[in-house]
């Protein structure tokens, strides 16, 4: 699921055929089980009066949206039940807070100093 705007952003129209119609929350919850059991069809789109806000969609449809890569042949497609690649890669470090937020500029710097004083004045 991901939200109206989102899909719009990333081209969804012009990639999925999309009904013209919005379904309502309550209908939503009731197609819903079906949607996820069948995991084909159209994205469904929902919203409360007649307004898009959320696209439901499968995690195939979503990949196909983003551009991203599919599971390999013989991979179960669940996120739920696939495994990750997580060692680090060859150039990976650790996070150094200070430097992130000076890249990010001056008020994250200032944020990050504010919570810290926050910290040590609780301590």
């Amino acid at each position: 699921m991901l939200t109206y705007d989102e899909f719009e952003d990333l081209g969804g129209e012009g990639k999925f055929r999309v009904a013209d119609e919005v379904v309502e929350p309550g209908a939503m919850a009731d197609r819903l089980p079906q949607v996820v059991r069948e995991g084909t069809g159209d994205p469904v789109v929902w919203g409360e009066g007649g307004e898009p806000e959320a696209v439901v969609m499968s995690a195939t449809q979503y990949r196909d949206l983003r551009g991203d890569d599919h599971p390999p042949a013989g991979v179960v497609d669940d996120p739920t039940v696939r495994t990750y690649a997580t060692e680090p890669l060859p150039d990976s470090r650790p996070l150094d807070l200070d430097e992130w937020a000076a890249r990010m500029g001056p008020d994250t710097q200032e944020l990050l100093e504010d919570l810290r004083r926050e910290d040590r004045e609780e301590s």
